[in-house]
């Protein structure tokens, strides 16, 4: 399948009205489709004809597509971080990083930044804030055309 998107991706054209999200699932649900079709066609080989029923069957796919979305999250999340980290001071980010992604406490964040803590969850909501709209700008690139 990994084949097929990469041969894909060689002649992807971005459609602002469409959605990426939408175009990949539909290439892996066509790609999961031919290899289920390429297997019935070539018949079970000398192995084990249960692996061919958990190929087939309806959770494969559904796992698949639910794999996709969370690898899809993960990179739009790493890329909205990538943007943010790059308009935010230095330590504003890693206020945010300590509180909000190692879990430190505002009083720890406020020592080892020499800052207030409420400096610290003032940082760490502003980034959060601007994740969010990052997130909201890579999913949907049209959005900011969209509004007033």
């Amino acid at each position: 399948m990994l084949l097929r998107l990469a041969d894909k991706m060689r002649t992807f054209a971005y459609d602002p009205s469409g959605s990426f999200r939408g175009w990949l699932k539909t290439l892996a649900h066509h790609a999961w489709h031919d290899f289920v079709k390429k297997r019935e066609r070539a018949g079970p080989g000398s192995g084990d004809s249960s692996i061919l029923d958990k190929l087939d069957a309806v959770e494969a796919r559904a796992d698949l597509l639910l794999r996709l979305d969370e690898e899809f999250d993960r990179e739009l999340l790493d890329e909205a971080q990538a943007r943010v980290r790059q308009r935010v001071k230095p330590h504003i980010w890693e206020a945010f990083r300590l509180l909000a992604l190692e879990g430190c406490s505002g009083a720890q964040v406020a020592a080892r930044l020499q800052i207030k803590v409420s400096a610290a969850f003032v940082a760490r909501s502003k980034v959060q804030r601007m994740l969010k709209e990052e997130l909201h700008r890579l999913e949907e690139p049209n959005a900011a055309a969209k509004q007033p």
